[in-house]
């Protein structure tokens, strides 16, 4: 497997691409780990990853423009480019520009639906009372919701982000009881009540085999 970095430069810097190939998989730095895992494990030797910050998460606005400069930086070293993002936030305007573009997208409202897989989700019914992590999430929380909802500083804040929330989900990708318990931890800060769901690669898998 590509050596990665820490999850700290996945987060603020993204991980550059290894190589020309047939396909380049274009993703959030919150899903290197979990694609790389599965081109070794499917032997997928065509694809190629490079990875966006995984913390355009919290602007979800510059994500659409992050993917379309991606691509136009990356397009004539490649085959073909396929783009490991759902909608995240978007509005339907990540999906416009890749259908503009020509290139393909993963399909899904955000990560946490694809991972379950997109029908399963799409059967909860108190999802919209959920808050989710996943492997990467629960070790980058105080990156990505701890300090950027200025609950390091004022915890108070608590009850106006998660006054609404019933529980926090953890969609697990690997079987890790350390990540367990710091996703227990978290949902404690959070005051919530804690649901642990193994989901693996759920749809992740489906879209690469795809490309």
């Amino acid at each position: 497997m590509i050596p990665l970095p820490p999850d700290e430069t996945l987060t603020t810097k993204g991980l550059a691409p290894k190589g020309g190939g047939e396909v380049l998989i274009i993703a959030c730095g919150a899903l290197a780990r979990e694609i790389l895992a599965l081109i070794e494990i499917n032997a997928w030797q065509h694809l190629t990853l490079t990875c966006l910050p995984a913390n355009l998460h919290l602007y979800p606005e510059k994500i659409t423009e992050a993917v379309r400069a991606a691509v136009t930086k990356h397009r004539a070293q490649y085959d073909h480019i396929f783009i490991a993002y759902a909608d995240c936030g978007t509005g339907g305007l990540l999906e416009a520009a890749c259908d503009e573009m020509g290139v393909e997208m993963i399909q899904g409202p955000h990560c946490y639906s694809f991972f379950e897989g997109n029908d399963a989700f799409a059967a909860h019914e108190d999802e919209i009372t959920a808050f989710y992590l996943t492997d990467f999430l629960v070790k980058q929380f105080d990156a990505f919701v701890w300090r950027p909802m200025g609950l390091d500083k004022h915890p108070e804040l608590r009850d106006m982000y998660f006054g609404n929330y019933t529980k926090l989900v953890y969609q697990a990708q690997t079987e890790d009881p350390a990540l367990r318990a710091r996703a227990e931890d978290c949902a404690a800060r959070l005051g919530l009540a804690f649901e642990y769901r193994f989901t693996g690669y759920g749809d992740l898998q489906t879209a690469l085999a795809s490309a």
